[in-house]
């Protein structure tokens, strides 16, 4: 592309932003016309709605019967502080962190509950080897890195005959990667991402293991009213068949069951991971045969096939932070790829949501623009020199 020529071919949709996330394909306000709006989520209606989007939440992702699942204020956030308050401090802790969300749950561990744990990092691009973790301790972990591009490839190292429990943050995996249940007793999401729900609401999903925890042991710390999910000693189960904690908005609820039933019918998670790989094979196909663009992560096995984060490698670029929001401005000014920058702590670079809502033709459409926008930096960038 030495002429700089602009590509013939653009992106159908050029939302690759990583959360929220694109809409499903076909989406349109229409599809939420059976929401009851101005209706109390109290209502039969309302609990209705809420129950049906926590059953197809099981049938979708797979999840145990006797898991509970809830939805919960506050996105993924929410669902993780729940955990990191309601479940810590009753064995020793180990925290893993290889991005900036990660590195988020460390500083709410150790400075806010004020844990003595065990603290374990890894550089971006890169995960811990779970070889090396306790799991005799309670373990807290992201399944994939939304600002780093890596993730948990299995559950392999887990052992089923761990004494501690795992506390998994799956917000940008759950619905496009497989996760092991079986190895995992708490699991929090936002349905903003992979199926490009609005936000505001997160998802707990607990173990038998994490519901024992709970109602055998009692924080030293006072739990704020939003997360609570004991009473008495025992688990407040209306939490997990609709009972929210406080008002969701139904008209979001409302967006994830139609989500959700899009899944259902393209033929559920293996339909859905599916998607998820060939967007992201379609990403690595394409840099695989530049010199001037690299995955960010290290090791292609721990590669993310959600949120594909990229560094530029040219000799030739002066200031690499600069350089990478230039490209990103220009994809966004060509109308071709919005909110593809890196993630503000993150290495500099574009990162591009591959997740299950995205097309794979709108991918593909979208490199030979990034080459385009390279080239015409580089070449913008030694006119200025």
């Amino acid at each position: 592309m030495s002429d700089l020529t602009t590509p013939a071919a653009r992106p159908a949709n050029p939302r690759f932003s990583s959360g929220p996330c694109t809409k499903i394909p076909g989406f349109s306000l229409d599809m939420l016309s059976d929401a009851p709006l101005g209706r109390s989520h109290r209502a039969a209606v309302g609990k209705a709605k809420l129950k049906e989007a926590i059953d197809l939440t099981r049938e979708v992702l797979g999840v145990p019967a006797d898991y509970r699942i809830g939805i919960v204020p506050a996105s993924d956030t929410g669902a993780v502080e729940m955990a990191l308050w309601s479940l810590l401090g009753a064995r020793p802790v180990e925290m893993l962190a290889w991005e900036s969300f990660g590195e988020g749950w460390v500083t709410d561990v150790v400075k806010q509950l004020k844990l003595d744990a065990t603290v374990k990092k890894a550089p971006y691009g890169e995960i811990v080897d779970f070889a090396t973790v306790d799991f005799d301790r309670d373990v807290v972990f992201t399944w994939n890195g939304t600002t780093s591009g890596v993730r948990v490839p299995n559950g392999d190292a887990i052992p089923a005959t761990r004494a501690g429990l795992t506390i998994c943050d799956a917000t940008s995996a759950a619905f496009a990667m497989d996760l092991p249940f079986d190895k995992l007793d708490v699991v929090t999401f936002s349905w903003q991402k992979v199926l490009g729900g609005e936000g505001a609401h997160g998802v707990l999903i607990l173990s038998p293991r994490a519901v024992e925890r709970l109602e055998s042991y009692a924080p030293a710390w006072p739990l704020p009213k939003i997360f609570r999910m004991t009473k008495g000693g025992k688990l407040i189960e209306g939490i997990f068949t609709g009972e929210t904690i406080n008002t969701p908005s139904m008209l979001c609820v409302e967006d994830y069951l139609v989500a959700l039933k899009w899944a259902q019918g393209l033929g559920g998670l293996r339909a859905l991971v599916a998607r998820a790989d060939a967007n992201a094979k379609a990403v690595r196909d394409f840099i695989a045969q530049k010199d001037w663009i690299a995955d960010l992560a290290v090791d292609p096995a721990t590669a993310s096939t959600t949120s594909v984060c990229l560094k530029f490698t040219d000799a030739r670029i002066a200031d690499g932070a600069a350089f990478a929001k230039a490209v990103a401005k220009r994809l966004e000014k060509q109308g071709v790829a919005l909110d593809a920058g890196a993630y503000r702590d993150a290495p500099a670079g574009l990162r591009l949501w591959c997740g299950s809502t995205v097309e794979t033709a709108d991918v593909t459409a979208l490199m030979p623009w990034i080459e385009w926008a390279f080239e015409t930096e580089i070449a913008a960038q030694t006119v200025a020199a």
